[in-house]
């Protein structure tokens, strides 16, 4: 796989996307699958927040287009440290437009990396994508 067109992460972007990974698996752990993505973005969250890290929540996204600002509705579920922005999800499985969605989501916000976190699934690890963005 050629990565050279990638953009290089910081060794804090790798930190904080760890402690993400982490607190998923902690919340998956207590929780398993089967509740509403709101559930999980709360719990994950608080997860967060107790290791120390600065979230945001429910971050209104805006669409500007040809020098115009479109309140669309857009929503970033979690933005870590100003860091990563974190797309949970309580689906039956990912799919290709999830992933359009993340990028598009890093594309407007000006943020290199996200991770797209889905709880519904067996196991967590099967549930979780990084995705970077070449802004």
């Amino acid at each position: 796989m050629d990565t050279s067109r990638w953009p290089e992460l910081s060794a804090e972007h790798n930190r904080v996307s760890g402690a993400i990974v982490a607190s998923a698996f902690a919340v998956h752990q207590a929780l398993g699958p089967g509740l509403l993505e709101s559930v999980y973005e709360q719990c994950l969250a608080f997860e967060l927040e107790t290791r120390g890290l600065a979230i945001s929540r429910q971050v209104a996204l805006p669409v500007v287009y040809r020098d115009r600002r479109i309140e669309a509705g857009f929503r970033l579920d979690l933005v870590v440290e100003n860091l990563v922005v974190v797309e949970v999800k309580a689906a039956e499985r990912l799919l290709p437009i999830h992933d359009a969605q993340l990028l598009t989501y890093l594309k407007l916000a000006g943020f290199q990396l996200g991770l797209l976190i889905n709880f519904n699934v067996p196991a967590i690890r099967d549930g979780i994508k990084r995705l970077v963005s070449s802004n």
